[in-house]
């Protein structure tokens, strides 16, 4: 814990108070909320929210949406990658696949792979 969260002083009669875990709306809009901060517009998020104008405010909105990711596609994007280091069998069991039909689904095939090993059939 930081100093600044020790320091920290909660409110007494807030809205909204943190659950024991993410739900799956609290999941995606954590995903959405950490997209808008590593991919800010390059103009507009520059300016205050308040002195934004309604055409800027629609700018930003805009702008998020394109670049947001959602929870199924990092879900698309672990599988492929853990297909691609680990193999099928280890996907499938970090996903909690009880199939690996289902795993195929989810991760990519390694195309790259397939071309090295044409390269050394020939």
């Amino acid at each position: 814990m930081t100093p600044s969260q020790r320091s920290r002083v909660r409110k007494l009669n807030p809205k909204k108070s943190p659950g024991d875990r993410y739900t799956t709306d609290s999941y995606r809009e954590a995903i959405i909320k950490a997209c808008a901060r590593a991919f800010p517009h390059p103009v507009t998020s520059k300016i205050k929210r308040k002195e934004r104008t309604a055409q800027q405010r629609a700018e930003v909105e805009e702008w998020d949406r394109r670049h947001a990711w959602h929870p199924n596609q990092l879900r698309h994007n672990a599988a492929t990658r853990l297909r691609k280091e680990f193999g099928i069998d280890a996907a499938r069991v970090i996903l909690g696949h009880s199939s690996p039909a289902v795993t195929e689904t989810y991760a990519e095939i390694d195309r790259d792979k397939a071309v090295a090993v044409m390269q050394m059939v020939g």
